[in-house]
């Protein structure tokens, strides 16, 4: 009882719109202070045991390579080239969205920074062309879910160094689930887009077009490229293909296209910096946290729950999406990621599936989550910019919502989705 109680002020606090790091914090010191469980040098000492990891300092340079994209006006030549690949097909600048999150999730791994970046370019002119300002900003939220799943992505890092699983694994593994969810997103987009006669792009589709775009956009699409291929070939390991994909991030915004200046690139620095502290308080505070739950014995009581349904694989693969589906309407993505996704990951193994394929469900269940409302941090954000009610941004998200939760069903029943790349890459067996 007293761990359901923690967790109900955590959730009301959250909702409430108290800081999730200081909340994860502020509980277990007040926790010892009432009860005395402990001696107060607990609450630091497990912070810095959660942030102590060398895999978890390649979060800032995915951070700065993002930042320094979006300065150097990269995000606008993906956007032309993904016009281009769309071509006149109804709906096109909703499909677009799409397209244009799953190129930009190869360069950042945050869904926070997919939705705004993209957001801020595609949203005002989605309303223009005649987009509900609720759809518009729906489909910007859904899709950066993409932005946390193909692979680089900041929260497969997080969970990667909780569970001691391969970073390069797992992002070998996002990619087909990535592909998978941008797939669906266009194929609802255009029965929406059919239904409502949304609007055909003036741009034809022309090979010759996207071969110019290509070019254009060819050294922003050699940055995914270089990130993940040193990872999962096992070339770099993920903190030096961080830092040096940030490098080469730089290199191209001041020497090829040079777009970056010094004040854009002073300013990319300090909102990578900032982001970055901004995980980093979270994953700290999970360290006291977690340790409370455990101590109130809430972390085995989950897994024995989870692990009751284990003899029907189908009942227990609903069950973990439920349960997913429900933490990620309550709590903030990254903080369900960094507390509770290490005990599913770990229920999941003892109900006998692999690792990987039980990390990949976790990540992108609670991805999904960060959309989810009524606290989802994508969801606030693409209400913002597209300035409409959170109500209706919320309904029309309702057919995505709806298909990306059946497709997290399919993750966990299908194994080959998520791990044919890790054995064909010689990951997993």
């Amino acid at each position: 009882m007293e761990s359901v109680a923690l967790l109900l002020i955590l959730v009301v606090m959250i909702m409430l719109g108290a800081p999730v790091g200081f909340m994860m914090i502020l509980i277990p010191v007040v926790y010892i202070l009432i009860t005395d469980a402990a001696p107060m040098i607990l609450i630091p000492s497990q912070m810095f045991q959660a942030i102590d990891s060398v895999p978890l300092t390649a979060i800032p340079f995915f951070m700065l390579t993002g930042e320094l994209m979006t300065s150097a006006t990269i995000t606008d030549r993906l956007v032309d080239l993904s016009q281009r690949i769309i071509g006149r097909m109804r709906g096109s600048m909703a499909q677009a969205n799409v397209l244009v999150s799953m190129f930009f999730a190869g360069m950042n791994g945050s869904v926070v920074a997919d939705t705004a970046t993209v957001g801020s370019l595609l949203v005002p002119g989605m309303k223009k062309a005649g987009y509900p300002p609720e759809f518009a900003a729906a489909i910007t939220a859904v899709s950066s879910t993409i932005g946390g799943i193909i692979p680089p992505s900041i929260m497969m890092i997080v969970l990667a160094n909780a569970g001691g699983i391969s970073v390069g694994a797992l992002f070998a593994g996002g990619i087909i689930p990535g592909l998978m969810i941008g797939g669906l997103l266009m194929v609802i987009n255009y029965i929406i887009a059919r239904r409502n006669n949304f609007e055909r792009s003036d741009i034809p589709f022309s090979l010759k077009g996207i071969a110019v775009a290509g070019y254009k956009s060819s050294f922003a699409l050699l940055i995914p490229a270089v990130l993940v291929g040193s990872v999962v070939f096992g070339i770099a390991g993920v903190v030096e293909a961080g830092a040096l994909t940030a490098t080469i991030a730089l290199f191209v915004g001041l020497f090829i296209y040079r777009t970056i200046t010094w004040d854009n690139c002073q300013s990319a620095f300090v909102r990578a910096f900032r982001n970055s502290a901004m995980v980093f308080i979270i994953i700290a505070a999970s360290g006291p946290f977690s340790w409370l739950l455990t101590s109130l014995g809430a972390i085995g009581q989950l897994e024995e729950w989870l692990l009751g349904y284990t003899y029907n694989p189908l009942l227990f693969a609903l069950v973990l999406v439920l349960f997913i589906c429900l933490l990620g309407m309550v709590m903030d993505s990254a903080a369900n990621i960094i507390v509770v996704g290490p005990v599913l990951v770990d229920v999941m193994v003892k109900a006998g599936y692999a690792d990987v394929q039980a990390a990949l469900v976790v990540v992108v269940g609670f991805l999904i989550g960060s959309v989810t409302p009524p606290v989802g941090v994508a969801f606030f954000t693409a209400g913002a910019i597209a300035e409409v009610r959170l109500e209706k941004v919320a309904i029309a998200m309702l057919p995505y919502l709806a298909a990306l939760f059946v497709l997290l069903f399919i993750l966990i029943v299908v194994p080959e989705f998520t791990m044919f790349l890790p054995r064909v890459l010689g990951f997993s067996g």
